[in-house]
C-alpha cells in the first residue's frame, strides 16, 4: 500500500500570492501533477491541515477544483488556518467527515493499513489541542481493531521541532500527554503523521514513529535560535510517500521538480 501525504497547501483566491511571494496554488498543482504520474500511482491521499489560507467558502471552492485530478481516495483534515464549517461544506459529498461541527475524527477501514483521523484545530487560534472525547474515541477506536496497523493523521506535530516560533503553537502539553499515553498502549500504531511546520521532520516519540510532512506550499527555514522564524524561498514544494511493504510503514520525502 502506498500512502501520499500533502501538507499545508495555503490555496488562495485567484490572483492572490500567499504572503505576496507564494504561488500556493500553482506549487499544488505541480505537486499534484508529480504524484498522479508517479509510479506506482499511490492508493490514498491524505491532506493534513492548512488546506486554505483564510478559511473563505471561495478559498474551498478553489481547492476542490485544483484537486480534481486526483483519481484515488482523499481524506482531509483542517489545520489553524482553516474554517470546519466551511470545509464540510465544500466537501459535503466527502461521506467520512462529520457534520455536526464538532471536530473532524474519523477511521477508514477501507486499505491494508488502518487510517486515523484527529482533528487538532482550534478556531480562531494558532495552536492545537484534543479534548477528552476526541482522546477516548481515540483509545476506544484502536481498541476495537488491536491487530490492524494503523497510520494516524493530524495537523499539530505531538513534540517539540527545535523550531521554537512553532513549538509555542504546537499541540498543547496536556493533549501531547494523553494522546502519548494511548499510543503507548496500543503497539500498531505505525506511524503518526502531521503537517503544520513547513519542514520534513522525524522522530520516535511514545514507542512509534512520528512524520512532519513538508509543505505544498513554501518550507519554513531551519533556524533553531530561539526567534528564529523564517520562509524560504529556495526550497521547492515537497510531500510524502508512506509505503507499507507488509511488515513495516517506510516514509519517503519528495521534491516537487515539476
Amino acid at each position: 500500500m502506498l500512502i501520499a501525504q500533502i501538507s499545508d497547501l495555503h490555496v488562495t483566491l485567484p490572483g492572490q500570492l500567499a504572503y505576496g511571494i507564494f504561488d500556493t496554488a500553482g506549487n499544488l498543482s505541480g505537486c499534484l501533477a508529480q504524484i498522479m504520474q508517479a509510479n506506482p500511482v499511490p492508493d490514498v491521499v491524505l491532506a493534513t491541515g492548512d488546506l486554505v489560507e483564510t478559511g473563505a467558502p471561495d478559498e474551498y471552492r478553489r481547492l476542490r477544483e485544483l484537486l480534481a485530478p486526483l483519481t484515488m481516495p482523499l481524506y482531509l483534515i483542517p489545520g489553524n488556518h482553516d474554517d470546519r464549517a466551511a470545509l464540510c461544506a465544500a466537501f459535503r459529498d466527502h461521506a467520512y467527515l462529520p457534520r455536526e461541527g464538532e471536530p473532524l475524527r474519523y477511521a477508514v477501514e477501507d486499505f491494508e493499513v488502518r487510517l486515523i483521523a484527529l482533528d487538532t484545530m482550534i478556531p480562531g487560534a494558532d495552536g492545537g489541542t484534543l479534548d477528552d472525547a476526541q482522546l477516548d474515541w481515540f483509545d476506544a477506536t484502536l481498541s476495537a481493531a488491536p491487530g490492524r496497523p494503523t497510520l494516524v493523521l493530524m495537523h499539530h506535530p505531538p513534540f517539540k521541532t527545535g523550531i521554537r516560533c512553532m513549538d509555542e503553537i504546537a499541540l498543547d502539553a496536556a493533549s501531547a500527554c494523553r494522546l502519548g499515553a494511548i499510543v503507548e498502549r496500543h503497539r500498531h500504531v505505525e506511524r503518526i503523521v502531521c503537517g503544520h511546520v513547513h519542514r520534513g521532520i522525524q522522530a520516535r516519540w511514545r514507542g512509534t514513529a512520528v512524520s512532519v510532512c513538508p509543505s505544498t506550499a513554501f518550507q519554513y527555514i531551519l533556524d533553531l535560535r530561539e526567534n528564529g522564524f523564517n520562509s524560504s524561498t529556495r526550497e521547492p514544494p515537497a510531500y510524502q510517500a508512506h509505503f507499507w511493504n507488509g511488515a513495516e510503514l517506510v516514509t519517503h520525502t519528495i521534491a516537487v521538480t515539476r
